[in-house]
């Protein structure tokens, strides 16, 4: 059943207060903002977004400091099918105007952040968007209310003091608040978010980097030939995007420092706990740097002389060179501050700190109608797949707008039906052009919903796998005949920042040993009863899903191509058939004839094809080709004593060609026949 956000109009009456009321308020105008704005105005839905900048995209204003984005802008790949150009498009938006693909706005291959936000600009503008700048939110607390549809509103205040309630709240903020280490010295830190850039300020200097991500690596990239060296250091070590398949690691656009580090020349990386440094200013303005613990019970402003640095008990120790600089380059988190205690929304744990808890289904787990949408939402598959950036947050934040159209409208989750035979044709058509598998490989995947007996499915995209025990309440689609998943996949063992990626024989070829491949490719998953929440908690580390009834690994491809005959689709049909206990087998006119008066029960393929005088009509050239591939006899070799009858050898070809196409009421009379 639907839940309606909000009775009457489309827009609810102000209520008493003057506070304004709309049904969805999204808070942020930046890419994941923008692209739920879409959804929710195709969808005819009553919102805004709040922006606290005078245009959209107010992040990319000012980040990536240095200005080129890390995030791919492929022009070519061979081929013109959208879909599949999206998977190497890692800047668009999701939506149905062409003019709003990024590569209409740049060539370069890594673009500029300014075209970034000019994208932006056109995005809300040419699409009539409905937000509202200048608009920075201050405040959010719960407005308990038994009229709501989960018994509260969000009650949203604006700098202006102007408040707005809300019956869903979308927050696509994103992290924007730098991550900061305090200690002793740390005053004498230069912020990556001020930090000058350019060159020729650091000419001739000695830098420390504080951070060891893209955008520590991309401060050093623009200063690496004008300083004397650059350190860097972090507490744990660097960890490379081609080795752990995770694009927010280390890119190769920025590792330079990589480089002059490992072929000696001057610079380095050192691993250690940031907290327990401290630095100190001596009186040419250089800066020290010693540790925590020779600080303790000293008076720092006694001057350098007085205080014991690391080189004075380790001569060698390798930071014993002062520097004239340090900048702090440690990525930024979540804004938790604006949200009252009331919303009880929480940061996570561990590595996870920076962002708000959330469910899979990317809805807070201290309050209901809540969801955190685009970078801020990453927790769901942090250091796993792309659900931080615009190439894959934007298919989350589609699958956001699914769940509550869904849950608010009654508007089921978009599927397709197709008879069993379209089975496999379904499944390789879409692990070779589905953008959001391929982007968000392990979290979304397609649902195959099989209908009873086996004789049709029916075809849902890009479901978040985290709650595919809750695929019937969330979807509005039954579950009751089993289901395929397909994801698409890494090798088990295959990424991580101590992994040597370029091994010999790093790929298999066989479909024989497809479960070993190790670079991206579909796995289909066999479940013959939708898992249950138990079983999705217990399934095994590292498991997308649970153990299945049956698992199918489709070899890696070199070219991402899975459309081998031998490799790819046999082994795929086999394992559906085994599944199913049927035959996915396409079949001739001719064979569906003779299975007619020999089996008891004809292949899906003849049931819904032949036998309701459906599929190819036979020619000559067809049945020509047919013979030389051995499909049919060649019946036209023997000269039957009834040929007479039909005259020439050629007429009696045309004769029996048009019989295949005879009409089929004599035959399912037979058929029927048999089977009572």
């Amino acid at each position: 059943l639907s839940v309606a956000l909000c009775a009457g109009t489309v827009r609810c009456a102000m209520a008493s207060g003057a506070s304004l009321r709309r049904d969805y308020c999204v808070i942020g105008a930046g890419p994941s903002g923008l692209q739920m704005a879409y959804f929710l105005q195709r969808a005819g839905r009553d919102y805004v977004v709040f922006e606290r900048g005078h245009a959209p995209g107010s992040f990319f204003a000012l980040y990536p400091r240095h200005r080129k984005l890390i995030s791919i802008n492929k022009q070519y790949t061979g081929k013109s099918n959208s879909e599949f150009n999206l998977r190497h498009d890692w800047n668009s938006l999701l939506s149905h105007d062409r003019r709003l693909l990024f590569r209409r706005y740049s060539g370069d291959f890594f673009p500029h952040a300014d075209t970034m936000v000019r994208y932006l600009e056109d995005f809300a503008s040419l699409l009539e968007l409905q937000v509202q700048y200048n608009t920075a939110i201050i405040h959010v607390t719960l407005d308990a209310d038994p009229q709501a549809w989960n018994g509260h509103y969000f009650v949203l205040m604006d700098q202006n003091r102007q408040k707005y309630k809300c019956s869903s709240l979308l927050v696509a903020t994103g992290t924007w608040v730098p991550n900061v280490v305090n200690f002793p010295g740390s005053e004498y830190v230069e912020g990556y978010e001020t930090v000058s850039i350019n060159p020729e300020d650091f000419a001739g200097q000695t830098v420390l980097i504080l951070g060891r991500g893209n955008s520590a690596f991309e401060t050093a990239e623009n200063i690496l030939g004008v300083t004397n060296f650059i350190h860097m250091v972090s507490r744990s070590r660097v960890r490379l995007s081609w080795a752990t398949h995770y694009v927010g690691d280390l890119r190769a656009i920025n590792n330079g420092l990589l480089d002059t580090y490992q072929l000696k020349s001057l610079d380095g990386l050192l691993e250690g706990d940031l907290e327990d440094l401290a630095i100190v200013k001596d009186k040419k303005g250089k800066l020290h740097i010693t540790l925590r613990y020779y600080l303790e019970n000293r008076n720092t402003s006694a001057g350098i002389d007085s205080i014991t640095l690391p080189q004075d008990e380790l001569d060698n120790f390798a930071t014993r060179a002062p520097y004239d600089r340090v900048i702090r380059c440690l990525g930024w988190k979540f804004d938790f501050a604006i949200y009252n205690r009331s919303l009880r929304l929480m940061p996570g744990k561990g590595n996870k700190n920076k962002y708000p808890q959330i469910k899979p289904s990317y809805e807070s787990r201290g309050t209901r109608g809540l969801f955190v949408l685009g970078t801020a939402s990453h927790s769901v598959d942090f250091r796993k797949s792309a659900g931080g950036f615009i190439h894959g947050f934007r298919y989350t934040t589609r699958a956001v707008h699914r769940l509550l159209e869904n849950r608010h409208h009654g508007v089921p989750w978009p599927s397709t039906v197709y008879p069993i035979t379209q089975l496999t044709n379904s499944i390789i058509k879409r692990v070779n052009e589905a953008s959001g598998l391929y982007q968000m490989f392990s979290v979304l995947a397609d649902i195959i919903l099989l209908r009873e007996n086996a004789t049709a499915f029916e075809y849902l995209e890009e479901y978040p796998v985290g709650v595919l025990a809750e695929l019937e309440t969330q979807t509005g689609r039954k579950a009751a005949n089993g289901l395929f998943v397909i994801v698409m996949e890494y090798g088990r063992n295959f990424s991580g920042a101590d992994k040597d990626v370029f091994y010999y024989n790093r790929a298999v070829g066989e479909a024989q040993h497809a479960w070993q491949s190790n670079f991206l490719h579909p796995v289909i998953y066999y479940y013959k009863h939708l898992p249950t929440e138990r079983e999705m908690r217990l399934r095994p580390p590292d498991w997308p899903l649970p153990r299945p009834d049956a698992i199918h690994h489709i070899v890696e491809d070199f070219l991402t191509d899975w459309t081998a005959p031998n490799a790819h689709i046999l082994p795929l049909r086999r394992f559906l058939e085994n599944c199913l206990g049927t035959d996915l087998r396409n079949f001739f006119a001719e064979s569906c004839f003779l299975f007619a008066f020999t089996r008891q029960k004809l292949p899906p393929f003849c049931q819904q094809g032949y036998v309701r005088m459906q599929g190819l009509v036979g020619t000559k050239r067809l049945q020509g080709h047919a013979v030389e591939a051995g499909l049919l006899e060649n019946y036209t070799s023997t000269d039957f004593a009834g040929d007479r009858l039909l005259g020439s050898r050629e007429e009696s070809q045309e004769q029996l060609l048009q019989d295949h196409a005879m009409p089929v009421r004599p035959l399912q009379h037979l058929v029927n026949a048999k089977d009572e």
